[in-house]
């Protein structure tokens, strides 16, 4: 599969994510309506954004340059392989 490149499909993709997640969500608040629950989802959702960076962009800018992201397969790999010496 080729890379993604049409900037409008690009969007169109973004705002798909965007209202997967919005759906996933309310149905989640829907099927169990709770602060409890209302406040875990924006956690867990909080933690993986967060993660995402640190996977994809603290670790290229700040711990390792020659570093390149394609993947989170890809990330886990880099960070199972033996430190260079």
């Amino acid at each position: 599969m080729a890379d993604l490149k049409n900037p409008v499909a690009i969007k169109v993709k973004g705002v798909l994510f965007l209202l997967i997640g919005i759906t996933a969500s309310a149905l989640l608040l829907f099927n169990a309506p709770s602060l409890q629950n209302a406040f875990l989802l924006c956690m867990a959702v909080w933690g993986f954004a967060r993660f995402y960076y640190f996977a994809f962009y603290v670790i290229e800018h700040y711990v390792d340059p020659t570093y390149r992201f394609a993947s989170l397969i890809t990330f886990a790999k880099y960070l199972l392989r033996k430190p260079r010496k």
